[in-house]
């Protein structure tokens, strides 16, 4: 732990200070050392009772501060926080608690909004045993056992208190007959068949973190506690219902018994980790990537219910806040998981302040790492309250001087005028886009570099996923926030959101192409030289790379280090023209290949076009595209230029082996430029031979009315410009989109025989044209065809 600056006062002279003329030079080198002190990153822990919280701050080299100091980079509380509390906060601060998180954490909560989302989507929310909240739905619990035994069956409930916790007043029962009606309480149908381990039952805590709801980021640690029963399990009757350390896993519960068995070892014992439980399945058989598979797909499942829910309370507590910024709140939450003898997890319950006790030494490994590698990817830097100062007094400047960058349109402006301010505010939202892909991509860097033992679930890598994990989310605003909060389904629903950044620097040049026309200027030749009003990106660093094992090492030294080599940066930065040396790097050929092949699924209109051998081939020459991008004389910011963007993620001479063994696996998959042009052609031929469907009507009825349009377009202008720019919203228009693009999605793999269409350059042009006919609320549509039908 660094020492405080009072520590290191001189108490008085020493005889060498007295006998020796050095006394100025010495004074003076201790005043160069105190300019080069690090700063200090502190945390406040006085709200959490758990040592390992203040061991692993130490670990981490953050210095704790008195418990009444508001100001720490770090607080730490074991309980809920006040709402108001969040909203204090400044940007540079961290607190472990989301507002609104307690809709998943208390069980009739998390019942009630579990079933709301059941009715929405029954097939995708199976993991939750039948619930009743009492005493709302005593009747339907009631009417439920009636049905049962007019069937003869019998089966066994688990009655637990509405907010209860550490398995306090938990019961089991077999007659529904019994239960008071106006008692808070929840009721669930018990899993009689589970998954036994030497005869005993267990359930799995699986440690959660979540860095952000703005846009969700939730990460799993490949590790936790296996907790088992004490008493040998036996299916639920008459005689046994009274054995709770039979029939509940809680640690609070069995720990009071006399065969509860403390070991050392990860391998025997009461409690035990999930990482020997994996190697115990994969032991016995049992699909281990299967497993991680259902529990990652449970837990988004559900922090997806809870989403609407958070992320509401979260705008409410940081108004100003933009979408996209650091988040000031991060959780680690426990999930408490029961799997059935089919391996099928069930959920039980959310714990929001999960047990940080250190009893065994299983615990203090495990939670260890759970903390440690949690507080290297919150990225917690000792800049960020310098920085967030400096951005405050920026920003009351630019208010008190009134520096708006866009001015309000007057009353009664010509045509001209909404033209080039639509234009204008199209271009800021597209550099406030631009700004916020280029800081997510510098947080996933850090995040891949500093994972440690956790795994990122969502968003997810795998595009199927992800789009049915967004299908959820957008059910799930619907279902919770439905008439509340439309600005979160057209954020949710903006193609803004899924683009790139080279998609998006390819709509700022078509935004400065039109304010060209507009102002009647010559359209200057582009070719992939940087927009001079665009945002500066933050400079991307050479990667370190850590092992992902490394759940226990200390995050101090890498932190500095980074924040050492930024902060080094930009002392250098200045004027000066940056120049880039390809020709003696051996290992650039093989990047030059892979640079020309990324550009063929999303080569930026103005690079193809430019480049001197555009109609035959690409250029496969990273050289080129510098040369073209930049000429000698014209110095400029090299973060805006697309050329450089790649030229920064240039792998270093150790990747170049791997670089090329996957570089020549890639080529393996181009086709040349006939057969591309061939396939494009049987491509377009398909889709030029499908016919407009009319809901009711014939395709020659349709074909008729469609050709009476065109005819008649002056007629028929008004009504059409009233129905899809006033009638229908974002959402219904592009679901009219979506059917043609959901024809594209289904024609393209089938000529072009890959399995993921977005490898398709083609495809990357559709998605490029959908999004510039949705511009401004369909207005790039209506442009399309409103002067010519």
């Amino acid at each position: 732990m660094p020492s405080l600056p009072q520590d290191r006062v001189i108490q008085g002279p020493s005889p060498l200070d007295l006998n020796t003329e050095l006394s100025y030079q010495s004074t003076l080198k201790r005043k160069v050392g105190k300019k080069k002190k690090k700063g200090i990153i502190t945390a406040n822990v006085a709200g959490t009772k758990f040592e390992i919280v203040r061991l692993v701050i130490d670990e981490m080299g953050f210095m704790k501060t008195p418990d009444e100091d508001e100001t720490s980079n770090l607080i730490w509380c074991d309980s809920a926080v006040q709402q108001e509390k969040i909203a204090e906060l400044q940007n540079y601060q961290r607190i472990n608690h989301f507002p609104g998180m307690g809709e998943i954490c208390r069980k009739d909560f998390l019942a009630r909004n579990m079933t709301k989302m059941i009715k929405c989507r029954p097939l995708d929310y199976t993991f939750v045993p039948r619930t009743w909240i009492f005493p709302a739905e005593y009747t339907q619990f009631q009417n439920y056992v009636k049905e049962l035994k007019k069937k003869r069956k019998q089966k066994t409930f688990i009655v637990k208190p509405a907010n209860g916790a550490m398995g306090h007043g938990i019961s089991l029962i077999r007659n529904g007959d019994k239960l008071p009606s106006q008692d808070h309480l929840i009721v669930q149908e018990y899993i009689e068949k589970p998954f036994l381990m030497e005869g005993y039952k267990f359930d799995l805590r699986i440690y959660i973190l979540i860095t952000s709801c703005d846009p969700l980021k939730i990460f799993l640690y490949h590790d936790g506690l296996v907790r088992m029963g004490t008493e040998k399990y036996i299916p639920p009757n008459e005689s046994n219902l009274t054995q709770l350390y039979m029939h509940l896993t809680n640690y609070s519960v069995n720990k009071h018994n006399e065969h509860f068995e403390r070991d050392e070892t990860e391998n025997k014992g009461s409690k035990r980790s999930i990482k020997w439980f994996t190697e115990f399945l994969q032991a016995n058989q049992h699909d281990v990537a299967k497993f991680w598979s259902d529990i990652s797909e449970l837990v988004v499942k559900t922090l997806i219910v809870a989403e609407p829910h958070v992320l509401h309370a979260y705008r409410m507590c940081r108004p100003g806040q933009p979408p996209g910024s650091e988040s000031v709140c991060f959780e680690v939450l426990g999930f408490d998981i029961l799997l059935d003898r089919k391996l099928k997890p069930w959920l039980l319950e959310i714990n929001r302040a999960p047990s940080f006790g250190t009893d065994q030494k299983i615990d203090y490994d495990v939670k260890r790492g759970v903390l440690l590698n949690a507080l290297k990817l919150l990225n917690i830097r000792t800049s960020d309250k310098r920085k967030n100062l400096a951005k405050q007094k920026a920003e009351a400047q630019r208010r008190l001087y009134g520096q708006n960058s866009i001015k309000r349109l007057l009353p009664g402006s010509s045509d001209w005028e909404q033209q080039r301010h639509q234009l204008e505010r199209r271009k800021e939202e597209l550099k406030e886009r631009l700004a916020q892909v280029r800081k997510q991509v510098s947080r996933e860097e850090h995040e891949n570099r500093h994972m440690g033992n956790y795994r990122r679930i969502y968003p997810p890598d795998d595009k199927t996923l992800l789009e049915k994990y967004e299908n959820l989310l957008a059910a799930a605003f619907q279902t919770f926030l439905s008439g509340r909060a439309a600005s979160f389904q057209r954020e949710l629903n903006n193609p803004l959101k899924r683009m790139k950044e080279e998609d998006i620097l390819d709509l700022l040049e078509q935004c400065e192409i039109d304010d060209e026309k507009l102002m009647g200027k010559t359209i200057k030749p582009r070719g992939p030289k940087p927009l001079c009003s665009m945002p500066e990106s933050t400079e991307i660093k050479k990667q370190k790379y850590y092992s992902s094992d490394s759940s226990c090492e200390s995050g101090s030294s890498s932190s500095e280090s980074d924040e050492n080599e930024k902060e080094e940066y930009e002392n250098k930065k200045g004027d000066k023209q940056v120049t880039y040396n390809l020709k003696h790097s051996s290992h650039y050929k093989l990047i030059q290949q892979s640079n020309a092949m990324r550009r063929s699924v999303s080569c930026p209109r103005s690079i193809s076009a430019q480049s001197p051998t555009s109609a035959d081939t690409r250029p496969f020459s990273a050289q080129q595209v510098i040369s073209v991008s930049r000429p000698a004389s014209t110095p400029r910011s090299h973060s805006l230029n697309r050329a450089s963007y790649y030229v920064k993620h240039l792998p270093h001479s150790d990747d170049a082996s791997s670089t090329s063994s996957q570089v020549s696996e890639s080529l393996q998959h181009l086709k040349t430029k006939e057969q591309g042009d061939e396939l494009t052609h049987q491509t377009l031929t398909v889709l030029k031979d499908m016919q407009i469907r009319f809901p009711g009507k014939s395709d020659a009825e349709s074909e008729l009315l469609i050709q009476d349009i065109i005819d008649n377009w002056k007629y028929h202008k008004t009504k059409v410009a009233s129905y899809w720019l006033i009638k229908l919203d974002s959402v219904k228009q592009r679901k009219v989109l979506d059917i043609v693009k959901s024809s594209i999605r289904t024609v393209l793999p089938r000529i072009w025989k890959v399995p993921d269409v977005e490898e398709v350059n083609l495809y990357r042009l559709f998605n490029r044209v959908f999004n510039r006919l949705l511009w401004s609320h369909g207005q790039g549509l209506w442009n399309c065809f409103c002067d010519s039908g």
